[in-house]
């Protein structure tokens, strides 16, 4: 029985339009680069964690070189490939470029001894056959990290149109996309057959003058809302106006800035491979974990 086509969530054509324009830009504002930069310097640190020399990894679907030239100037890889998302975010470095989707990705199985992807699984309609095709291009035992948006990211930016948009409107389209959380992508990682997985959040709250500026910086980091399900017609402008004043509302500090919350999810796993440590088989314990429990008297 074929399996079930997965839900379209988001319009992945005009997610990679979007992040040609943003890459092709004239006079590009590098700030809109922010979270890219440092989740690659953040890469950089948890690969350096791991005592083991890489021959050969990938950097798949992350919207700039930002990923695989902090992986190329660490030291502990002896060649890296990135798969781009488009022919203008492909960049140029210390290693080899393709162009190619995160949803079917052009590679063979077990080819890697590490893969990352920096910023881009939050934005495909199968995330878990994406984690599936990433763990399967790696060798056994080979490693995967890879950081995406999600938690609560932009929570503020959400609340304020939804509540302006209700009270002009009287209800509400999608504005702001899904976002996966912690205690999801660990079980999503685990169903993707990663072994050993570990998953945990780093929080960035970026400060602006006003909502308009908030914004700016999304459309230049290709980051619009792309969801298929999202309204056609452009944002009026009482709404925009209302969303800005709830947000300057609710959410600014005492010195007038708005608050934007990033959250960076990250995850590391492993390609099985039998030396591995393995779980306990059921009743194999030697202690009781009631005897383990007491405290000494």
């Amino acid at each position: 029985m074929p399996s079930p086509t997965p839900p379209r969530i988001f319009d992945r054509a005009l997610i990679n339009r979007r992040l040609d324009r943003a890459w092709t830009s004239a006079g590009r504002d590098s700030r809109a680069d922010f979270l890219l930069a440092r989740a690659a310097d953040d890469l950089g640190e948890r690969v350096a964690l791991v005592k083991r020399r890489f021959a050969l990894a990938a950097d798949f679907g992350s919207p700039g070189p930002h990923g695989a030239a902090a992986l190329a100037a660490g030291g502990q890889t002896d060649r890296v490939i990135r798969i781009a998302p488009t022919p203008a975010s492909l960049g140029s470095g210390d290693f080899l470029g393709a162009i190619g989707d995160l949803e079917r990705l052009p590679v063979a199985d077990g080819r890697f001894d590490l893969a990352v992807s920096l910023l881009a699984l939050q934005t495909v309609n199968d995330l878990p056959g994406a984690l599936i095709q990433m763990r399967r291009a790696l060798k056994p035992d080979g490693l995967l990290v890879a950081a995406l948006i999600g938690g609560d990211s932009l929570t503020e930016l959400r609340q304020s149109l939804t509540a302006a948009e209700s009270e002009i409107l009287s209800g509400a389209s999608p504005r702001v996309a899904p976002f996966v959380d912690v205690r999801a992508l660990g079980q999503l990682a685990q169903r993707a057959g990663l072994a050993l997985p570990v998953v945990d959040l780093d929080r960035a709250v970026v400060r602006y003058p006003d909502i308009f500026a908030l914004i700016a910086d999304l459309r230049a980091m290709g980051g619009a809302n792309a969801l298929d399900a999202r309204s056609r017609q452009p944002l009026r402008r009482e709404v925009l106006a209302r969303a800005a004043a709830v947000y300057a509302e609710r959410f600014a500090d005492p010195d007038g800035r708005l608050r934007a919350t990033f959250d960076l999810v990250w995850l590391a796993g492993w390609a099985p491979h039998e030396s591995q440590p393995k779980p306990l088989e059921p009743g194999s314990a030697t202690v009781r974990l009631a005897d383990a429990l007491k405290r000494p008297r």
